[in-house]
C-alpha cells in the first residue's frame, strides 16, 4: 500500500523548490496559446519540467497529466500526477502575486494526495484522502454559512467567451444574495479559499483537470460540497468541467439561483 503522506512530502518539497523560479522571475514574456487570454510563459515550462523530474525520481512508475504537456497520460493510470505549474498565469504575467503551483496525485482516477502552494504569501494547502485538509500544517474547515453571510469567488472562464453572458448573470445573482463577490484569477486558490472558510462558495462554468484536481481534494477534505453546475458529483475528467464548491448551504442556495 502506498504511503500517501510520503508522496505528499515529495510533492510539497518539489513545489517549494520550483516556486523559487516564480519568485525570481523578471521580464516575464507571455506567448498566446488558444487566444490572447490563454497564455504561457517560459516559467510555466521550466516549473513543469522541474516538477516532473523531481516527482519521476520519487515515484518512478508515475504518469503525468500536465497543462503544458503536449501528450498527456491516461487519467486512469495506476499512479498519476496532475500538475498545473503556474495556476493564475495571467496574474503571474501582470505581477498580481496571486498564483500557485497545483499538484494532485491520483490512482486509477481517485485522488489520494494534493498540495497547492502560493509562494507569494508562503501558504501551502495540503490534503490526503481521508486525512483532512491543512494550511501550513494547521487543519482547515469549510464555512457552512448561507450566501447572505459569506463572500463568493468565481471564475470568468476567459478561454471561452461564449460563456461570459451566463457567467456574469450568475455573478450578479450571487452578488445580490451574498456579502460580496471576488474574481481572483486562480481556480486552485479559489478552491482553497472555500476549503479554508474564507469564501463560502466558488463557481466556474468550465475549468480543466489541472485547474481543479488538487483543490478538489483539499476542498472535499475540508468538508466542502463539490459538484458540477448540474448538481452532479465532480469526477476527474480529461475534458472541461463546471464547478460549484463550498459549504453545503451556500452550494444548495447557489444551485437554486442558477436554475431560476
Amino acid at each position: 500500500m502506498m504511503d500517501y503522506n510520503a508522496i505528499l512530502c515529495h510533492i510539497t518539497d518539489a513545489e517549494r523548490e520550483a516556486a523559487k523560479l516564480m519568485l525570481e522571475a523578471h521580464s516575464v514574456m507571455a506567448e498566446q496559446k488558444s487566444s490572447r487570454r490563454d497564455v504561457v510563459t517560459e516559467y510555466d515550462r521550466r516549473v513543469q519540467e522541474y516538477l516532473m523530474q523531481r516527482l519521476r525520481e520519487a515515484v518512478p512508475k508515475a504518469r503525468f497529466f500536465c497543462e503544458e504537456q503536449e501528450k498527456k497520460d491516461d487519467i486512469g493510470a495506476e499512479q498519476l500526477f496532475i500538475i498545473d505549474p503556474i495556476d493564475g498565469t495571467m496574474n503571474f504575467v501582470r505581477g498580481f502575486h496571486h498564483s500557485c503551483i497545483s499538484i494532485g496525485y491520483a490512482e486509477q482516477g481517485v485522488l489520494k494526495a494534493a498540495a497547492v502552494y502560493n509562494p507569494y504569501v508562503d501558504e501551502l494547502f495540503t490534503a490526503t484522502l481521508g486525512g483532512g485538509a491543512f494550511l501550513n500544517g494547521k487543519p482547515i474547515h469549510a464555512d457552512d454559512a448561507p450566501l447572505s453571510e459569506t463572500v463568493v469567488c468565481f471564475g470568468t472562464t476567459p478561454y471561452d467567451i461564449s460563456l461570459a453572458p451566463r457567467c456574469f448573470t450568475l455573478a450578479q445573482k450571487v452578488f445580490g444574495a451574498s456579502l460580496d463577490v471576488r474574481r481572483e484569477g486562480s481556480a486552485a486558490l479559489d478552491l482553497c479559499s472555500v476549503a479554508a472558510g474564507r469564501a463560502g462558495l466558488y463557481f466556474e462554468l468550465a475549468i480543466s483537470l489541472w485547474d481543479y484536481a488538487a483543490g478538489l481534494l483539499i476542498a472535499r477534505e475540508a468538508g466542502c460540497v463539490c459538484c458540477t453546475m448540474e448538481g452532479r458529483e465532480m469526477k476527474l475528467s480529461a475534458g472541461k468541467s463546471s464547478v460549484a464548491a463550498g459549504g453545503k448551504t451556500a452550494v444548495e442556495e447557489f444551485l437554486r439561483l442558477a436554475q431560476e
